[in-house]
């Protein structure tokens, strides 16, 4: 018996931790689904070519599913990036275990050198779209004080969770809408947001998303999470996967389209 509670124990905090370090797959697969709109006609072809009948969106959520496997234990801190208050990235002190900014960077270059197998060249596609998602999540660009939102507690319609989770998948589960849907809903930008938003770096997405923070933080002092919470973010977040999307079908387009 007492075997079964330490099992039992394992299990529901191996899978709040997992559930809390990340877009949720809906979030990803969107990102996914809208790249797959913007690629050109030869990216469309090298990328099957790569993944074969396996699509963006289904790709995406391979980084958080190779968690589990040890051989992958070297990139648990790409998913995120440390940068306090007052500082910009250049400033600080940089994980020796490398981060979400330098893993894309890595990454991109990696994968325009043209010098992969398929199996890395594969890997490191999939890397890219999901870490591209991440980077967009306000939360994954953090302080340094509470794992990004991970360590806020809060009341998700009366029901425990935590501020990063909220952001993660709680608003977007809560609109019952599938990856599909959600990503047909938002996918309208105009000419100028797409020549605006491809006209940016790595590092303007993850400072787009530290200045996001003071409206993330924002809480009432209850901690209770719901309807206005999602009424006065959901917008963000919906700009936030509209814009990985295109920016990942760029990123990819210069890839393997040009």
């Amino acid at each position: 018996m007492k075997t079964l509670i330490v099992l039992f124990t394992l299990l529901f905090t191996f899978s709040g931790t997992e559930s809390s370090q990340k877009w949720g797959k809906t979030g990803h697969r969107v990102v996914g689904h809208v790249a797959e709109q913007y690629l050109t006609p030869l990216a469309k072809k090298e990328i099957k070519s790569i993944l074969g009948d396996e699509s963006l969106a289904i790709a995406s959520t391979w980084m958080d599913e190779i968690k589990s496997d040890s051989a992958y234990d070297h990139t648990h801190d790409w998913h995120w990036v440390t940068i306090p208050e007052g500082k910009t990235y250049a400033e600080t002190e940089k994980n020796p275990n490398g981060d979400l900014i330098r893993a894309l960077n890595d990454i991109i270059t990696a994968l325009k050198s043209g010098n992969l197998d398929k199996k890395e060249e594969a890997e490191k596609l999939k890397m890219l779209v999901h870490l591209v998602g991440d980077i967009h999540q306000p939360l994954h660009v953090g302080t340094g004080e509470d794992r990004g939102g991970n360590d806020v507690d809060v009341e998700w319609f009366w029901e425990p969770s935590n501020l990063h989770r909220v952001w993660d998948s709680e608003m977007i589960n809560d609109s019952k809408l599938s990856y599909t849907e959600l990503s047909s809903s938002i996918n309208h930008p105009n000419k100028e947001q797409l020549k605006k938003w491809q006209s940016t770096s790595v590092l303007d997405w993850a400072r787009e998303s530290k200045q996001l923070r003071d409206q993330v933080y924002s809480l009432p002092d209850d901690r209770q999470l719901g309807y206005e919470y999602t009424y006065k973010n959901f917008d963000t977040v919906e700009e936030r996967l509209l814009q990985a999307g295109v920016r990942l079908a760029d990123v990819l387009n210069k890839i393997y389209g040009e």
